[in-house]
């Protein structure tokens, strides 16, 4: 089936914090005039489409609201600024959700919710229960707590994990860009890989609203594709923009299609959903055994980095410090210290823990 042709029951609205603010001013025209909230509740009143919505915009709206004129820097004040924007921000999606008869709830989330399996599977248990009673979940980051170590940097790579989370049919990013631009400055409407090429045309934003920019899109519709979930990244200030994107996704921004063969939920888990707790450096034997589906053992492993215990997330990398793998360690770093390189052949990594990237 083509991708424009499919049926996309579940499906996941990034609104990025680029669309709360023009030229430095507080700009919600995001709910007054583009639509899109009266797309999604048409969505799911008349064809019954389960959406949830990622939302940036608490620090645009907070720094609108005090005045500020640049995103702040010192983190005590950046984390004050969200929470006084994140509750105009709630209170602006509520109150225009409420003209269509539908409620939102409020769910903020780190790092942390994804890191833990158990707190893992709650988040999804709770976003599954909220789509079940017809509820329009709007999930941000917990700005107003996360710190450089738990933050996810950018809410893209959140609503590519929300979608992983959810078994999502859809990610939709909206940006104030008509798509990925090629070097003529045209929107790409398929990319069908994200390789090198289609990286080196993403460039760093100068939206002073921002922490993203093309690049973290780029890395977020990876994530979905490698998932199993098709990307579409469009402008948002386009009129009934969701409308159409799901009618034509490669007319209206660019599509990224994903990948046949996907990770399964473990899987996705293991290579998106969780901070690697530190690096494991393997000889070139043993990047071919991985390659190959088989474990990790001792006698392969030149190196380690970090800190972490039995059943941390890894990075695995080769020699010339290429990403190969992640996975789920059966030993600590104390132990492995111990017993790199020798011949003992001891497990480090299950090959049903570990995942090829």
């Amino acid at each position: 089936m083509k991708e424009s042709q499919r049926n996309y029951k579940r499906i996941v609205v990034k609104i990025g914090s680029s669309l709360f603010s023009t030229d430095k001013r507080l700009d919600l025209d995001i709910f007054r005039s583009f639509k899109i909230i009266s797309n999604i509740s048409a969505l799911m009143d008349l064809e019954k489409k389960e959406i949830v919505i990622v939302s940036s915009g608490a620090i645009a709206l907070g720094m609108g609201l005090m005045k500020m004129q640049g995103r702040p820097k010192e983190l005590p004040l950046l984390q004050a600024t969200a929470a006084i924007g994140q509750n105009a921000l709630m209170d602006n999606y509520s109150q225009y959700f409420k003209k269509y008869g539908i409620i939102c709830a409020q769910i903020l989330l780190t790092w942390d919710d994804f890191d833990d399996r158990q707190r893992y599977l709650n988040a999804k248990n709770t976003l599954l229960g909220l789509i079940k009673l017809g509820v329009v979940p709007i999930i941000n980051e917990n700005d107003t707590i996360s710190t450089d170590e738990i933050k996810f940097g950018d809410n893209d790579r959140l609503s590519s994990l929300v979608a992983n989370l959810i078994n999502a049919d859809l990610l939709i990013i909206l940006s104030d860009v008509d798509g990925l631009l090629d070097e003529n400055k045209k929107v790409i409407p398929l990319v069908t890989e994200i390789n090198s090429s289609i990286r080196s045309l993403a460039c760093p934003t100068s939206n002073k609203t921002c922490v993203g920019g093309m690049l973290t899109k780029l890395e977020a519709a990876k994530i979905a594709v490698d998932s199993g979930i098709p990307c579409v990244i469009a402008n948002g200030r386009s009129e009934n923009i969701i409308f159409r994107v799901i009618m034509n996704p490669v007319q209206y921004g660019t599509l990224f299609v994903p990948k046949k063969e996907y990770l399964a939920d473990k899987e996705r888990w293991i290579a998106f959903g969780t901070k690697a707790k530190g690096k494991i450096i393997i000889d070139e034997g043993a990047k071919r055994a991985l390659l190959n589906k088989k474990s990790l053992l001792s006698v392969g492993v030149v190196g380690a980095e970090g800190n972490f215990g039995s059943g941390d997330i890894v990075s695995i990398i080769d020699i010339k410090d290429n990403a190969i793998a992640r996975g789920k360690v059966g030993i600590s770093a104390k132990e492995l210290d111990k017993v790199k390189g020798s011949h003992s052949d001891k497990e480090v990594v299950h090959c049903d823990n570990i995942v090829i990237l």
